[in-house]
């Protein structure tokens, strides 16, 4: 590439120290697009014949179809897939293949293949949570009326049903394609044409190209479209936090199948056991994904600790963004497939769910609500169930079962119709509320959300 500055052959050590093709073979599809659109955009410009044009256009077409069939050979002295593909294609076709580098750098060139490359992808983790999202709608309607404990610190709070709970992840899943959907906004802008950093005296129709690429429009400014790297990290951190909240769904799903709890089991399909004890039956899936998000995580620091302290434009630096963003895609997108389909699978015990959640210090907040409607003063009232509360404790009575009148004679005989898991769901109407109709409601209302995503 640059025999005519140096007369040395770069050392064999430096070669492999600089590569990048090892990895970046991947954006093979977007960097031939890249070439056909600025090719013809030189063709406009007066720099390509049509009959040239159609000799590259041929010819790249020609190396991705050998590319897909594995018949390419990727050349690590050619350091990247850009020179990889340009240097073959020159070999193949002659002096036309030669003329395709005019008026553009290997750093617009890579701005835009990985700009293309997550394009691609964003749209496809969008799918992928949809389909997570579809396989805890569905175990929604199945358990949309079983009731389990609501938790806070980790201790038993107020009683929900399973089917609120798993439509919570769906909200969060949501939040998530709609950071990914921004994203994608915000990386679809054309940076070819920038040059190596101040574009070039051979003026291409930068519009045109960028709309031959599907992109919204043109940066602004050649230096920033060179050094801009934000789209990567913005992309990093949407899949770091998808992923944070399917370790929370994995941390519950592990205390949901322990023994301790019972309230949970996952196919077999999607445990493994011990090589030791016969019995066991590990949450594997769950603990995996929970280990994972800490290697989304650390891809993300990665990224950010490389451009912290970087001048503008380009530093070979930037080349290290690759690894961590095609990590971080395969990685979510494998988490995602597998979390699918082990939700779609797992089943509740509902006995135990029941059970659990018939802990009558469960409506120690009813109780309350029951003397404010009294015209108790709520931290009054507060102060009057956490008496009844310590009594049950210390005298091992359940609270349901206490002489409420004797502790204070606000409470009336009809306090203990609060003690009804029916009757406390049944009163949560309020929007967002975990009654068993709002559930219905929600579900009604995801499965249209989630039908036309």
């Amino acid at each position: 590439m640059w025999k005519g500055r140096f007369s040395q052959d770069t050392s064999s050590l430096v070669q492999q120290f600089g590569e990048s093709i090892s990895y970046d073979w991947r954006l093979y599809p977007h960097d031939i697009a890249g070439s056909i659109a600025h090719a013809r955009a030189q063709v406009k410009a007066g720099i390509l014949t049509e009959e040239e044009f159609s000799q590259i256009r041929d010819g790249l077409l020609a190396i991705l179809e050998d590319i897909k069939a594995g018949n390419f050979e990727f050349k690590t002295s050619l350091e990247d897939i850009h020179m990889n593909i340009e240097s073959e294609l020159t070999r193949r076709i002659g002096p036309a293949g030669a003329k395709l580098h005019t008026a553009r750098s290997r750093n617009d060139q890579v701005a835009t293949d990985t700009r293309l490359y997550s394009r691609t992808e964003i749209d496809g983790l969008i799918r992928a949570v949809t389909d997570l999202q579809n396989a805890l709608l569905g175990q929604a309607e199945r358990y949309a009326e079983s009731v389990i404990p609501g938790y806070t610190h980790l201790q038993r709070g107020q009683p929900v049903t399973a089917g609120h709970h798993f439509l919570a992840y769906v909200e969060m899943l949501e939040r998530d394609k709609s950071r990914l959907a921004d994203c994608r906004k915000r990386l679809n802008i054309s940076p070819l044409g920038s040059g190596a950093l101040a574009g070039s005296t051979i003026n291409l129709d930068r519009v045109q190209i960028a709309e031959e690429l599907g992109f919204d429009g043109i940066t602004k400014n050649s230096m920033d479209a060179i050094a801009d790297r934000d789209y990567i990290a913005e992309l990093l951190f949407v899949i770091s936090l998808c992923g944070a909240h399917l370790s929370r769904l994995s941390e519950d799903l592990i205390l949901w199948c322990s023994s301790e709890f019972g309230f949970a089991a996952l196919s077999d399909a999607h445990t493994t056991g011990s090589s030791l004890m016969p019995q066991k039956k590990n949450p594997d899936v769950c603990e995996l994904t929970r280990g994972k998000t800490g290697r989304l995580v650390g891809n993300l620091m990665n990224l950010l600790v490389a451009i912290k302290g970087l001048p503008l434009t380009y530093n070979r630096d930037l080349q290290e963004d690759k690894p961590p963003l095609f990590d971080s895609v395969d990685t979510l997108n494998l988490i995602l497939a597998v979390n699918t389909e082990m939700i779609a699978a797992m089943e509740l015990r509902e006995k135990n769910c029941r059970a659990a959640a018939s802990d009558p210090m469960l409506l120690a907040t009813d109780l309350a609500d029951y003397l404010v409607k009294k015209g108790i003063p709520f931290r009054h009232a507060h102060e009057l169930v956490g008496k009844a509360v310590a009594e049950a404790v210390a005298t091992g009575t359940p609270l349901d079962q206490l002489d409420l009148a004797a502790i204070d004679p606000a409470y009336g005989p009809e306090a203990k119709d609060v003690f009804s898991l029916e009757r406390a769901l049944a009163s949560r109407t309020n929007p967002g509320a975990p009654s068993i109709q709002n559930v219905r409601a929600e579900i009604s209302r995801w499965k249209g959300v989630l039908s036309g995503s």
